[in-house]
């Protein structure tokens, strides 16, 4: 399989996250490029992992100026969980799924909280768990989405 795609579709929930919203929106963001890795890290645990994880949040710590590793952290911890659960994952429905990635996301979260908590940068408020529940609502349509992409690509 080529590695051209899966990078296509990291920079495309890369463009989504950093997507301007109006400010009453930005709260209910799905944790796009979270959902694509978890997404990879199930399908082809092999080659997606806790290296991808760790160098897309790098990325993404450079994107947003933040402090340097946190994204780093939350997405190689993300990355190691998707890969231990994912037999387990991969066999539940739609909606288990998402309720699975709804949990893995909260952990997400919690990590980046707690981290910029530590650094004083940080009070964590109700709406900074919205991400979670959008993303657990969105994870039917990327799910289908990126496996009918990874079959198409398979195929050829």
């Amino acid at each position: 399989m080529n590695s051209l795609p899966i990078l296509a579709s990291f920079l495309v929930a890369m463009m989504l996250t950093s997507l301007p919203l109006p400010e009453s929106f930005i709260i209910y963001r799905p944790d796009w490029l979270a959902l694509v890795l978890i997404y990879w890290c199930m399908a082809i645990p092999e080659r997606i992992g806790i290296f991808t994880g760790w160098t897309l949040g790098l990325i993404l710590d450079v994107m947003y100026g933040s402090l340097l590793g946190q994204n780093a952290m939350a997405f190689s911890i993300l990355a190691y969980l998707v890969n231990i659960l994912h037999l387990r994952v991969r066999m539940f429905p739609l909606w288990q799924q998402s309720v699975m990635v709804f949990l893995l996301v909260l952990v997400h979260l919690a990590i980046s909280a707690w981290i910029r908590g530590i650094a004083g940068q940080f009070s964590v408020t109700m709406t900074y768990w919205t991400p979670a529940l959008t993303s657990a609502l969105v994870w039917p349509f990327i799910f289908i989405v990126l496996r009918d992409f990874r079959r198409q690509i398979t195929s050829k």
